[in-house]
């Protein structure tokens, strides 16, 4: 029997501790169905909820999340399971240095055991604090993806990723990546139908392999530099316009050198390529909200050559104006034949 543990603490997500435990069951359920003779098969799976000090929980919501006992990195583990911290302010989980010592120890343990090790969104902290994704491919939910590059430098960080794995460790992106996360263990441990047929029972989508049409493509202006603030307004002002580096430093009276520079330090990236960021996010509200030609976005965000908008919105979100809006979008196109 393949043994999980689910390890939990006070500020995770109730649903990511519910959610893979219902695709363990299911595929128990499956794995007996598929034994039409002789007796009924012992189960695949089971499962432990375990927590730093053997109590129950309390999830960010609130909620009271039982456990079935304390963790002990001692025991046998074919895998361990990471709920996710749901923190705005990741300094404040990391901040907890006595369970984030415990924790990191108890996972290198369990890791040198050969257990299989498995962490999403915000629970890929845990590992990186451990040490275990130095030099090694991870992910972690794409509005982190910044503040854990910069936390972390030595992991391979690939935040476009749903799912990443390699050396024993799997690593899922955003929330909802325990479903997918839960079901890589069940096809890892109990093979590739069993896990698609889970997955499909389940309606869980393994296709998903990026986040990318999930991302918002930019922060707030969240810095204290007016120029730059003038820039980004000026950008947005003036979306539809043609865009020249030399007109936007002559209108904010600098040199194109200190706009650069500026900008880099402000924001993180060259002026050019923030107002791409700033259309494609345009182009992407507008694909939501409303009934609207693809063409037309293209023209309300300043691509006259709209192949040009479709090739960078793609780069930009894994998926066409047209696939984005199918998928996002509240109201139909109103044209048809302005589809891809």
């Amino acid at each position: 029997m393949v043994t999980i543990r689910i390890w939990v603490y006070d500020g995770i997500m109730a649903s990511g501790v519910a959610g893979p435990i219902d695709v363990f069951n299911a595929a128990n359920l499956l794995s007996a169905q598929e034994a039409t003779r002789g007796p009924t098969p012992s189960p695949i799976f089971a499962w432990r909820v375990e927590s730093p000090d053997g109590q129950s929980v309390r999830a960010a919501s609130g909620q009271s999340v039982p456990v079935d006992g304390k963790i002990d990195p001692r025991k046998r583990a074919d895998a361990i399971l990471l709920a996710a911290p749901f923190f705005s302010n990741m300094d404040e989980f990391v901040g907890r240095r006595e369970q984030l010592n415990a924790l990191s120890s108890a996972l290198r343990r369990q890791h040198k055991a050969g257990a299989v090790l498995a962490a999403y969104c915000t629970g890929n902290y845990l590992l990186a604090e451990a040490g275990l994704l130095d030099g090694r491919v991870a992910t972690t939910h794409w509005a982190k993806a910044a503040d854990f590059a910069q936390r972390y430098p030595h992991v391979e960080l690939r935040a476009r990723e749903v799912l990443t794995g390699g050396d024993g460790i799997l690593s899922g992106g955003s929330v909802t990546s325990y479903l997918n996360l839960a079901v890589r263990l069940v096809e890892m441990f109990a093979g590739e139908k069993l896990a698609a047929k889970t997955a499909k029972s389940l309606l869980i989508d393994m296709n998903r392999t990026s986040q990318a049409s999930f991302a918002t493509l930019l922060d707030e202006h969240g810095h204290a530099d007016p120029l730059v603030a003038r820039a980004q307004q000026r950008m947005e002002a003036t979306l539809q316009q043609g865009f020249r580096l030399s007109e936007l430093a002559a209108w904010l009276a600098v040199s194109e050198r200190t706009l650069n520079r500026r900008f880099k330090q402000a924001v993180g990236l060259a002026p050019l390529a923030y107002l791409q960021n700033l259309r494609i996010e345009v182009a992407k509200q507008l694909l939501e909200s409303r009934p609207i030609s693809v063409d037309r976005v293209s023209q309300r965000v300043g691509y006259g050559d709209i192949s040009t908008f479709r090739q960078l919105f793609k780069r930009k979100t894994s998926l066409s104006p047209s696939e984005y809006q199918m998928r996002f979008g509240r109201a139909s196109v109103v044209d048809d034949t302005e589809r891809e």
